[in-house]
This record gives C-alpha cells, structure tokens and sequence, in this order.
C-alpha cells in the first residue's frame, strides 16, 4: 500500500486536472501487473513481438503514435525509440514510474500526451465518435499501435454508464468499439491492433462461471495471432477462480 501511496502522490502531480480522476486506476492497474509478472509474461511477450515484427519491414519510420501505452510492459518502446524519429505515448494517465524509466533510458525522442480515446462523450449524447481523429494531425505517421486498449474502452465505459443508471449500454459500448476499429482501418499508415476480444471466468475444474465479448458486438478483422492470457490467475479474483482472455493481434 505504501508504494501505491507513493506511486498516486507522484503521479497526481504530474497530471493535468482533467485526467486526475483516473489516476488511481491506473496504480490500481500497475499494483495489478506486479502481482501477475509471471502470468502476463507470455502475453506481453507476444505483443511486444507482433510489433517487432510489423516494423522491421518498413522503408519510412518517422512518426509512430501508440494509443494506450499504459504501463509499457506490452510496447517494445525502445525498439520503437531506436527505430523511428518520433514516438508519441497516448494515454489517460502516464504514470510516475513510466516517467522516470524514460528518462533512465534517456529515450529522448519519446513524446507522452494524455488524452481520452474512447468518444465516450459523443456516442453518450448520440453523436458519431472519432476517437481517433486527431491523428490526422500528426505530421510524417507511419505506425499506429493500438496497445490493449480496445476492450479497456468498453469495461471502462460500461461501468460509468452503469453507475449512471443507463438501462441499456449496449448499444453505445458496440458504437465505441466499432469507433476505435474503423478509426485504425482509415488510417492512412500501417496499423497494428492488439487487444482482447473474449473472455472467461473458469473455476479450477474448468467449469466456466462467466463469460462475455469484450467488444461488445463490434466485428474485429481477423487475426494474424492469438492467444490466451491470463488477466486473473487463481488467488487475484478469489481462490478458485481465474480470468482468462481471448486475444488477437492484427
């Protein structure tokens, strides 16, 4: 408790106010990712080759944006660093930690903007969301990656809609989904989409307790690679349960 203390007081103050509220999820979300180090390796693994992989064939890399840096443990930031001439972190919150691992790595051509990409706000009041619109302002991009952000969106949005007494967020969470996927597939760069699709809550016989689509009814594009990662392993949720979730890489 006493590092997540620390963690939030030195993130919060350097925060713009808008975004502070979310602060605390995202140290909730850090405290999180230690715990599960060894469960999340393989999937962090896997991300981080995918986009290896998808930039060592390009002739241009100037500008590579990615949408949902989060904690950096699944973005090969310094590949990325190494290989283009700009690489912009957009996120809520850009954490402490992730600050100060930076600038030990002396990774100066790394930009960090907070920023909302859900278009939650929008779609709330019945407007077409363009989340991503802004990336048309981005001078010389070559690269978009959008980090395991996708489903993230959606469980985030739902429960603000839930705490709003929304009788049927359905609707508006698939409009969300749908946003961010078609905003990656008008980009005129390459793109890469990692993210979470499916998931399920299985007890140690592997009886399934619960599971859900984490898009919400959005069609995602095929997948080049999946795999399964374990979100909760046994002892996260309770004892006798874990989460595992479906994901792909395209």
């Amino acid at each position: 408790m006493i590092l997540e203390a620390l963690q939030y007081a030195a993130t919060v103050s350097v925060t713009g106010t808008e975004f502070r509220s979310h602060v605390r999820s995202s140290v909730s979300l850090w405290s999180r990712a230690n715990r599960c180090t060894k469960a999340w390796a393989s999937h962090e693994d896997n991300c981080k080759a995918f986009v290896r992989e998808a930039i060592s064939g390009m002739k241009q890399k100037r500008t590579a944006v990615v949408l949902g840096s989060g904690l950096l443990r699944d973005v090969p930031i310094a590949d990325l660093s190494r290989a283009f001439d700009t690489v912009v972190l957009v996120d809520l919150v850009h954490l402490a930690t992730v600050r100060a691992w930076l600038a030990a790595k002396g990774l100066r051509n790394v930009r960090l903007i907070s920023r909302d990409l859900s278009g939650f706000e929008e779609a709330r009041a019945g407007r077409t969301p363009e989340p991503l619109a802004f990336l048309r302002q981005v001078p010389y991009l070559d690269l978009v990656v959008s980090a395991n952000i996708l489903s993230q969106i959606g469980v985030g949005c739902q429960r603000q809609l839930e705490r709003e007494g929304h009788a049927a967020p359905g609707p508006i969470l698939k409009t969300l989904a749908q946003a961010h996927l078609d905003g990656l597939r008008q980009q005129p760069c390459k793109t890469v989409l990692l993210t979470d699709i499916r998931y399920a809550v299985t007890d140690r016989s592997g009886t399934v307790i619960d599971d859900g689509d984490l898009l919400f009814g959005a069609k995602s594009p095929a997948a080049k690679k999946q795999w399964f990662w374990p979100v909760a392993p046994f002892g996260e949720l309770n004892r006798d349960s874990q989460a595992i979730h479906e994901v792909i890489a395209v």
